[in-house]
């Protein structure tokens, strides 16, 4: 398996979301958990926003530019359970046309990994770095994205 991709970041969504009547992209949407931080980092990033994902109780895998309207859905185990397929099948279609990430980065809690157990098989289970709590996991996630920042070209 090829790992020539860039370094690819999973978050999950929030229950607290930007009120529009009109789309907006994914990212802009989420105003909870660590999506302002990561929204902010990836604003001065576009490579960081090209590979960032949102892993959402109502839509399954979004990219962070998807246009999409709020809703109120929250996740549980059988909604992630039922995500699974779709979300592998963006996976899979991300790496072919992306190529496969050198590392992967989610940052979401454990009902929301639920979707995402096939990540492991389609990026490789020594490229995936799990934080389990977006709400305070950020610094780890920091942490993460300032070592690809140094070691990733």
């Amino acid at each position: 398996m090829s790992a020539d991709g860039a370094p690819m970041v999973i978050a999950g969504c929030s229950r607290r979301k930007t009120a529009t009547a009109s789309p907006v992209p994914a990212l802009d949407l989420y105003q909870g958990g660590c999506i302002p931080a990561l929204r902010a980092r990836a604003a001065d990033q576009p490579e960081l926003r090209a590979r960032t994902w949102i892993i959402s109780a109502q839509h399954g895998l979004l990219h962070a530019d998807a246009l999409v309207l709020p809703y109120d859905r929250r996740m549980d185990p059988s909604r992630a359970l039922a995500l699974r397929s779709q979300v592998d099948h963006r996976l899979e279609a991300d790496c072919q046309r992306r190529g496969t990430p050198r590392a992967v980065l989610v940052i979401a809690e454990p009902v929301y990994q639920l979707a995402l157990t096939g990540l492991p098989r389609i990026v490789g289970h020594d490229r995936v770095h799990w934080i389990n709590d977006p709400a305070t996991g950020w610094a780890g996630a920091a942490a993460v994205l300032d070592y690809w920042s140094q070691s990733c070209p």
